[in-house]
């Protein structure tokens, strides 16, 4: 396409080995570092990317993982770098210190002005490899649940028209929720299927490190399982759901949905606690593996607990809890089926350059080059669900909820495990 009909599709740049731990009594899948494909290169150039962002601004999700393809995986502007590149932004939002004009200047990168645009390149055929979906971050309304609507689902209508008028597809991944609403996440899903193109979505906390490197054994049975985090229902309650579908799937007969969520807060939190023995037990399980406990009394410290309830149908009891004020990070525990002692590890999170983000490119990249996702989208959308319901028994007073459509959901996750078993070191830096 010639240089000045391109042009005019663009926006207006401003000026421009894993280690078993001690304490797990049984064998474990031990965790590997994700086998890497070798780049499979099309006229010889990296796997082609279209970003389309909500916005691009610093500490958004779209600084550490646009970041990274730009700038290195340790956002420096040194090598490592993953093997795909960024070739086409959009932006549906400017912020006063928004980075993504700046930064397309300096790595030659077009932003254009509509979805359609960015994934044909401004020509009239679907121009790149693949594309990244982050839908967070911005100015969106909330609504009565206190979910922020993010436009995931749109873009993903934008970005799918595309493919049916191309009559082609190519991988997508969608960061975080699938959506806020159930409803809309499974249409996601349901059109993915349709036309026929790998997608992957979620949060870092399942491929992040963990401490200790261990995974729920393939096919076993499980009874009980906790999770614990901190922040907001909404922001924070995903990546704790996430992360818990991620070792509950692994389990006998692999996942075969959910019949019923509910929401509690405050004294009725405690009370389900105190009134459940596996709760209790699995709790001081989970949290043994916290590096950033607050010492002190529980109920002091917490000013607003809540607790999301997980029954599955195939019998499983799950409880998440969001506690503020205890801890600062993620641990989890599940009863295994013939162990004496549970499950438990840590999902360790890091700051500065947010390596976590770093290991969910790696996965992103392993879909990306082979055609394949690593793990089920469905586990995102199950995760999207399961938030979606339970804000819904929280506006409804708690009321537990029977989740006929969640009930429905059946996947099979592989037996291999892609968390990171390597963490970074005293530099902040990843250690390969």
């Amino acid at each position: 396409m010639k240089r000045r009909n391109l042009l005019k599709y663009l926006s207006v740049l401003p000026l421009s080995g894993a280690v078993i731990g001690s304490e797990s009594s049984f064998n474990p899948l031990m965790a590997k570092e994700p086998e890497f494909p070798a780049p499979q290169l099309a006229n010889n150039q990296p796997k082609r990317i279209a970003a389309i962002l909500t916005e691009y601004r610093p500490g958004s999700h779209a600084d550490v993982i646009i970041g990274k393809y730009l700038e290195g995986f340790n956002q420096d502007q040194m090598a490592p770098y993953p093997e795909s590149k960024i070739v086409s932004m959009f932006t549906e939002q400017i912020p006063e210190n928004d980075m993504s004009r700046p930064l397309a200047k300096k790595y030659n990168i077009p932003i254009f002005r509509t979805v359609a645009d960015a994934l044909t390149m401004g020509g009239d055929s679907l121009a790149v490899d693949a594309v990244l979906l982050i839908g967070e971050h911005g100015e969106y309304r909330m609504n009565d649940k206190e979910q922020k609507q993010y436009p995931r689902f749109e873009m993903f209508l934008k970005i799918t028209d595309v493919f049916r008028q191309y009559k082609k597809s190519v991988p997508v991944f969608n960061d975080k929720h699938l959506s806020y609403s159930w409803r809309q996440a499974k249409r996601m899903v349901e059109i993915s299927k349709e036309l026929k193109f790998p997608m992957l979505a979620g949060s870092t906390i399942p491929v992040s490190w963990r401490i200790p490197a261990i995974d729920t054994p393939f096919g076993k049975a499980q009874k009980y399982a906790v999770g614990i985090s901190y922040s907001g229902l909404d922001i924070y309650g995903f990546h704790l759901l996430d992360g818990l579908q991620a070792v509950v799937e692994r389990r006998k007969g692999g996942e075969t949905g959910v019949k019923s969520v509910q929401c509690l807060e405050g004294d009725e939190c405690w009370n389900f606690m105190d009134q459940n023995e596996w709760v209790k037990r699995l709790f001081d399980q989970a949290i043994s593996h916290s590096e950033k406990r607050v010492a002190g009394n529980m109920k002091e410290l917490v000013k607003k607990p809540s607790v999301f309830i997980v029954d599955y149908n195939d019998g499983l009891k799950a409880a998440a809890f969001l506690m503020t004020g205890l801890v600062d990070d993620f641990t989890y525990a599940v009863d295994v089926e013939g162990e004496k002692k549970p499950f438990s590890t840590l999902m360790k999170l890091q700051g500065k350059p947010h390596y976590h983000f770093g290991c969910l490119i790696k996965n992103i990249e392993i879909m990306f080059i082979t055609g394949k996702a690593p793990y089920p989208v469905e586990r995102t959308m199950l995760s999207s669900g399961i938030l979606d319901f339970a804000l819904e028994s929280r506006i409804l007073g708690y009321k537990k909820i029977e989740t006929t459509e969640l009930a429905r959901v059946r996947y099979q996750c592989s037996p291999e495990s892609y968390f990171f078993s390597k963490g970074w070191g005293s530099n902040g830096k990843r250690l390969d």
